[in-house]
């Protein structure tokens, strides 16, 4: 059955970005409206909502009135996605007001909806604003973080609209929880996330690294913010587009990602450890390419890296602060992740099998969660996705 989709434009110059999402709200098979502001048609005419949406695309209320449009879209959607919120947008939302059909059909939305905010830096960081998104927020509304880079004219800062791929994985990921997503259960909570893999260098050419394509974390990232959290993602040489919503800190090595880590989890409600941490690293950098010399190689010595996980659970940001690791094994899962379990101190363990084309850079996963109240939880080999909502109902459950 196809699932119902509003689409809600917003006056701004990102009205265009639109397009994209709507073409990956339709190809992935949900039926969408189009709803836009009498200013977004500024930007993006209504023939080319009709032509992407194969629906006519109206601003008022007084088109087909006999169908009464707002109440019938209101009780006809399964999800409202605003993109772009502009400022104005969101203040009349937060307000109730219902001077155009979009703004009308929020009104009588009793399914979960979305705002992508997009604006000037100035205009996102207003006091007004962040009441607005406050407001919106409390009656459980989802409202995204804006991504962080160019705005119109030479301006650069938070208020850009994110990519229209990953606002699609925001709609998606809501959709596939339904009636639960009307209260995003992780509304007001900070996690932190790492994801892909530490890389620890030779020289200037050559590192030790791993396999890890942060997809799982990634994953997690984008189910996190799609609960409402607030997302702090620590990513480890991944090239991967950056989920919507989520805040970014780019690392290389074991070292760089723990610092980011110890940072970022001060007053985190949760932390995950998705990432593939390296265990040792060169005991010295060679500050010119290693040549060949005819030879043999001069061995290589090695030094433990600090163990980041353990050191999390170890000092933690706050008090009931949730802690979950990962370990990947090749054996033994269930006694290997046990002692691992109580080695490093965390709260729960996602044990999953990797090699031979498990778990890393696929798009699926499997895995068994072991908590230290002696939970056994198994999560069957599925999108990792999936896997990261089971992993974020366990820790919803654990929060103060």
């Amino acid at each position: 059955m196809p699932r119902h989709v509003v689409l809600g434009v917003g006056g701004g110059i990102s009205a265009y970005k639109a397009c994209e999402l709507l073409r990956r709200l339709t190809e992935s098979g949900c039926e969408t409206r189009v709803v836009p502001t009498p200013d977004a048609l500024r930007f993006v005419g209504a023939v080319t909502w009709a032509a992407l949406s194969g629906r006519p695309a109206t601003t008022d209320m007084w088109t087909d009135v006999h169908e009464v449009p707002h109440v019938r879209l209101g009780q006809w959607a399964d999800l409202v996605f605003v993109a772009p919120a502009t400022a104005d947008l969101l203040s009349r939302a937060a307000a109730g007001r219902s001077d155009d059909l979009l703004t009308a059909t929020l009104l009588m939305a009793r399914c979960p909806v979305v705002f992508a905010p997009a604006m000037h830096t100035e205009m996102w960081q207003h006091p007004a604003t962040q009441a607005s998104v406050a407001l919106l927020r409390e009656r459980g509304a989802l409202v995204i973080e804006p991504a962080t880079g160019r705005l119109t004219g030479p301006d650069s800062g938070p208020g850009r609209l994110p990519e229209p791929a990953e606002l699609a994985e925001v709609a998606f990921r809501v959709l596939d929880r339904g009636a639960s997503a009307l209260r995003p259960d992780l509304a007001g909570r900070r996690v932190v996330i790492s994801a892909g893999g530490t890389r620890e260098e030779l020289d200037p050419v050559r590192f030790l690294g791993n396999w890890s394509s942060g997809r799982q974390g990634y994953a997690l990232a984008r189910t996190a913010v799609a609960r409402g959290a607030e997302v702090t993602l620590v990513s480890a040489n991944v090239a991967l587009d950056e989920p919507a919503g989520a805040k970014v800190v780019k690392v290389v090595s074991a070292a760089q990602l723990g610092e980011a880590m110890a940072a970022a989890a001060a007053g985190a409600d949760a932390v995950v450890m998705a990432a593939a941490v390296a265990d040792f690293r060169p005991a010295a950098r060679n500050a010119s390419k290693i040549k060949k010399t005819g030879s043999g190689p001069e061995p290589i010595v090695l030094t433990e890296n600090p163990d980041v996980l353990a050191e999390l659970s170890a000092h933690r940001g706050r008090q009931g602060q949730v802690v979950v690791g990962f370990g990947a094994e090749t054996e033994d899962l269930l006694a290997n992740g046990r002692a691992k379990l109580a080695r490093k101190g965390c709260d729960l363990l996602v044990v999953n099998q990797v090699g031979d084309g498990l778990a890393f850079g696929t798009s699926d996963n499997q895995a068994v969660v072991l908590g230290t109240d002696g939970s056994v939880t198994e999560i069957p080999r599925g999108p990792k996705e999936s896997l990261a909502d089971t992993v974020w109902d366990l820790v919803s459950a654990r929060l103060p």
